[in-house]
């Protein structure tokens, strides 16, 4: 049986264009965006996507954590606490790189 691999650019679009329906003060995991583009098994894919989003200011990139809150991407951010001061200004309270209630903050992508 022949594996057939995603189109990465369409893939990274397809991600993008949930990242960018995120509101303002709420966050998403990498597996929840796999899991809406109905290929649930490529959390990591979507973490190549929005290693390569940073040149793109439309995709609040900063909104995208791992499934248990914590700010896995936030050394691809310029700065060293960029990415937990941009989520702090969106009234999301991070400890030690912990978002603190995470279920609270947590929006589940519909695509």
């Amino acid at each position: 049986m022949k594996t057939v691999k995603p189109d990465n650019e369409n893939f990274f679009e397809r991600v993008y264009a949930i990242v960018r329906q995120i509101p303002e003060g709420k966050v998403t995991s990498y597996g929840a965006i796999a899991k809406a583009l109905g290929t649930a098994r490529s959390a990591r894919m979507v973490g190549w996507a929005m290693n390569a989003s940073h040149t793109l200011e439309d995709v609040p990139a900063h909104r995208v954590v791992n499934r248990k809150g914590l700010l896995s991407g936030k050394h691809h951010f310029d700065g060293t606490n960029l990415m937990q001061q941009l989520l702090e200004n969106e009234g999301i309270k991070v400890i030690d790189n912990q978002i603190i209630d995470f279920d609270k903050h947590f929006w589940e992508p519909v695509f």
